[in-house]
């Protein structure tokens, strides 16, 4: 397998070679479900529609998103296997910056693989993951993705939840949380579900929402209501789609 630093950063596929470095490493590990590396192409073909980079639009949703798990009383960061392969480490920052918790959540829930993906974060540096209690329960769903922690996902009042499945995205907002959703499809149910759709790739929204963070550390709270306030989630879909129509 490639090794990440026999990439050269100035190879013009480079973040696509790195994306499936570390997919590939996730499977390998048993972080990563083999659905986890069609759900990754699905989500790689349409950053290439979108030029692959941030477009303004993210930026400034990626900016709200950081503000929001600011404001928030109890911020938690879901996680899934393909997150935990891919921005492992950059989940870990983003949590420090904003003092949210970690919670892994999955679809295809085995102890083995909530156990691998806990170890994981906490090599790239998390002292404490929820999610291996699973305490509690999303009213309405069913399947393993409904199990979370009563004092996580089940108590938070904002989460961000990176390539999420629309049925848990629905059924979270239905309990009143403030959903913040990373989605490279704008119309996709999640991000549409979502209070706050970045329209980006994760491995450059979460980075970028860590710099936001730590610029907005001394802001007020009344700089960080204006800040979500004057985001604009209509106009963030509707300009991620029409950059993808346009190409």
């Amino acid at each position: 397998m490639t090794d990440e630093v026999e990439i050269p950063e100035d190879h013009p596929r480079y973040q696509s070679l790195l994306t499936r470095h570390r997919i590939e490493e996730g499977v390998e590990k048993g972080i990563t479900s083999k659905q986890g590396l069609i759900a990754e192409g699905r989500g790689e073909s349409f950053d290439y529609l979108l030029g692959e980079e941030t477009l303004p639009s993210a930026d400034e949703a990626e900016r709200a998103a950081s503000a929001q798990l600011l404001l928030a009383e109890h911020a938690v960061l879901s996680v899934n296997g393909n997150v935990a392969a891919l921005v492992p480490g950059e989940i870990v920052e983003l949590a420090e910056a904003t003092g949210a918790d970690i919670e892994v959540n999955l679809f295809n829930r085995t102890d083995e693989r909530m156990q691998a993906i806990a170890d994981h974060l906490r090599e790239h540096g998390a002292e404490e993951v929820k999610g291996l209690t699973a305490d509690a329960r999303i009213p309405g769903l069913e399947h393993e993705r409904g199990k979370v922690d009563e004092d996580g996902i089940y108590s938070a009042d904002v989460v961000l939840v990176p390539l999420e499945d629309g049925d848990r995205a629905e059924a979270l907002a239905e309990m009143g949380k403030t959903e913040l959703v990373i989605d490279l499809n704008p119309l996709s149910r999640s991000p549409r579900t979502a209070a706050i759709p970045i329209i980006d790739n994760i491995m450059r929204a979460v980075p970028n929402m860590t710099a936001h963070a730590r610029n907005l550390a001394d802001a007020s709270p009344d700089e960080l209501k204006a800040i979500v306030e004057g985001f604009d989630r209509e106009t963030a879909l509707k300009e991620a789609e029409n950059a993808i129509r346009d190409i």
